[in-house]
């Protein structure tokens, strides 16, 4: 994997895909910034380059154009963790949003509105990657917690502009890497997320390598079903039987 480690942005725009996928409270107020914080070092990079950013990122799981998750709420946060200006794009596509980053200049940063605004992201659309690559002239991955899926703007967009991977991704993989391949028994991996469907391959990998493997979070519950217990309302992916 290529990185941003040798790469200089001086005058040029990266389009970089970031998980700001925030948990937000009822006042739509940012209650953890830890995703932000891991971008920090990608971004920082750039402007220190001279280059300019424009930020994308999905927030929940919308359906269609939904006010209470649009990445606006989240734009103060960003502000005050990397202690620059951040404008935002009231788009991801279209001519206003384009407008909007035409006019960057080497030390911006621009924020675009949530991907997952538009189906397409998540159904991997190359029409839609295509146009979201028009935003760039580089393209950075540093949202790990992503890029097992095959969206849009994580795989399909690699396609049509040059891609590296950033700092954090980087420093993830170099992590995963260690502890798949120095291995010191015993040792137990405990997977978490709302999604088995999305994780499914990687547990089967990991079963050979790891003593123990605790399952978490939201996907634990479908493996509770499947094994007869009550979940009551608990949150669960319906129509994952056969792939456990």
């Amino acid at each position: 994997m290529k990185t941003i480690l040798g790469f200089n942005f001086s005058n040029k725009t990266a389009l970089i895909r970031v998980d700001f996928n925030v948990p937000l409270d009822a006042n739509l107020q940012v209650t953890d910034n830890t995703r932000i914080l891991s971008a920090k070092p990608t971004i920082l990079k750039v402007l220190k380059d001279g280059g300019s950013c424009v930020l994308m990122s999905h927030l929940g799981r919308p359906k269609g154009n939904q006010e209470n998750l649009s990445l606006i709420h989240i734009v103060s946060e960003i502000e005050k963790t990397l202690d620059r200006k951040v404008t935002f794009a009231p788009d991801c596509i279209g001519a206003e949003t384009e407008g909007v980053v035409n006019n960057i200049k080497p030390g911006d940063i621009i924020l675009l509105e949530n991907l997952r605004f538009y189906s397409e992201e998540t159904e991997g659309d190359v029409a839609f990657a295509e146009k979201l690559s028009t935003l760039g002239q580089i393209y950075v991955n540093d949202a790990f917690s992503c890029s097992h899926r095959a969206h849009a703007s994580i795989s399909k967009i690699t396609k049509f502009v040059p891609s590296y991977g950033g700092l954090q991704l980087n420093l993830e993989i170099n992590a995963l890497t260690k502890i798949t391949s120095e291995i010191q028994r015993p040792i137990t991996c405990i997977i978490g997320g709302s999604k088995i469907s999305s994780k499914i391959n990687v547990i089967k990998n990991l079963i050979s390598k790891f003593d123990n493997i605790i399952i978490v979070g939201g996907m634990a519950n479908n493996i509770l079903k499947y094994k007869g217990y009550e979940i009551g309302k608990s949150i669960q992916e319906n129509n994952c039987n056969k792939i456990i």
